[in-house]
């Protein structure tokens, strides 16, 4: 059996079983071993194809697990719901649908993962919903695809990992989505949301419990991720190398202390970690199965595919991050896999880095909300809606991240 094909129902089996709720870690390790049985390497060779997987992304953990202090504080400070709160009070009732996707945006540009940033935001939205009538349905897609927007522009695992795997500059691959991410933000609130039907209205005699903690002010909120960013950026704007795996945590420390809430620094910490760690275990399992995908020709394959379309090279990007987030419903695991098993032949085809591991990362969010994620039942949650009503959504939330990801090969097509 040729390895592509070997590689291809390891890929499958993996999804099968995540589908059928085994641990999502050993159905990637289990799909692995099976992909490389089948492609005839035996034991010892397909153990080393894992490990060399595995190795290939360890220097991304280590940033991911540092990012974890900026989240924590974000999150446990009440930074992340202070800031929510600042954007929608000041756009209005009359921008509701805006304020949020907005809102998710900024979040997950600072380093909040997106699920985080609409569990945050979801109480508001439920409270203003209920006095406004609003539709459910609407007011999670304008949460989620503005998070989708803020995930291609921001430091969140996705993005350190692709930026890691082409060798390219974290700050560099932000920049890159950041026009992409303005145009599916307005494509989000004034297109594709009107297209939803009006479905369940939330009644007034909903209520949501809000953030009743101390918070602290809109300006302490905004200190630690501009910090980051501002050190992150030095490398492009001044030459000075500033790794992720110190502006991250730096950003975070500052942003504990400008909020006055450096008693709280051992929690900010442990929340941080403990996210950060299921992300960092995920992407062992993700490095075994990227690892047998990149020692198979599945690439050559999927080059060969595309070799007679022009700028072929350009559409094997987003193609793979695609392909990528539908096998794991995960747009961390989606941008690890592609940018690991595929960044030497995007490269190859004449891609630059940067803009490489920028396709990739936008391409992973076109079908990262599949029911066998997390992402999925995790939003639906926080809106207080069934598997049914949430499977809705799945093609507008597709349509956001096709957005996403045809805005990032059109703009590199002009700036790249």
């Amino acid at each position: 059996m040729s390895s592509a094909l070997a590689a291809v129902i390891g890929l499958c089996l993996s999804i099968v079983l995540i589908i059928k709720k085994l641990s999502p870690v050993y159905s990637l390790i289990i799909g692995a071993v099976v992909g490389g049985f089948l492609a005839g390497w035996g034991l010892e060779t397909t153990v080393n194809e894992m490990i060399a997987g595995i190795k290939d992304i360890t220097p991304a953990i280590i940033r991911i697990i540092a990012a974890g202090v900026l989240t924590g504080m974000l999150v446990k400070t009440g930074a992340a719901t202070t800031i929510a709160k600042g954007i929608i009070r000041a756009l209005g009732e009359k921008y509701v649908y805006l304020a949020l996707a907005l809102s998710a945006m900024i979040l997950t540009a600072m380093g909040v993962f997106i699920d985080v940033a609409v569990i945050t935001i979801a109480p508001i939205a439920i409270i203003t919903g209920s006095r406004l009538k609003l539709s459910r349905t609407k007011l999670l897609l304008a949460m989620v695809g503005g998070g989708k927007c803020g995930n291609i522009i921001s430091p969140n695992p996705n993005t350190i990992i692709a930026a890691e795997n082409f060798d390219a500059p974290l700050s560099s691959v932000m920049g890159a989505g950041i026009i992409p991410a303005l145009v599916g933000l307005a494509v989000t609130v004034f297109v594709i949301v009107p297209l939803i039907p009006k479905g369940d209205l939330i009644g007034a005699d909903e209520t949501s419990k809000e953030d009743e903690r101390e918070l602290p002010s809109i300006w302490s909120s905004i200190v630690g991720p501009v910090v980051t960013i501002m050190l992150l950026a030095l490398r492009p704007i001044a030459g000075v190398v500033i790794d992720p795996m110190i502006a991250l945590p730096v950003g975070g420390v500052i942003g504990i202390i400008a909020t006055g809430n450096w008693k709280k620094t051992g929690e900010c910490l442990s929340y941080g970690l403990e996210k950060m760690s299921t992300i960092a275990i995920l992407l062992v399992g993700t490095g075994t199965l990227a690892g047998i995908i990149k020692a198979s020709s599945i690439k050559d394959v999927l080059v060969n595919a595309l070799s007679g379309w022009n700028n072929g090279g350009t559409f094997m990007a987003p193609i793979s991050g695609a392909l990528m987030s539908a096998a794991t419903a995960s747009t961390t695991a989606g941008a690890t896999i592609a940018s690991a098993s595929f960044a030497d032949a995007i490269v190859a085809a004449g891609v630059t880095a940067v803009w490489g591991a920028a396709m990739i990362n936008s391409g992973a969010t076109v079908l990262d909300h599949l029911p066998h994620g997390s992402f999925f039942h995790a939003t639906g949650g926080s809106m207080g809606m069934g598997v049914k009503e949430r499977l809705k959504l799945i093609p507008y939330e597709t349509l956001v991240g096709l957005i996403l990801a045809m805005g990032s090969v059109v703009v590199y097509m002009i700036m790249g």
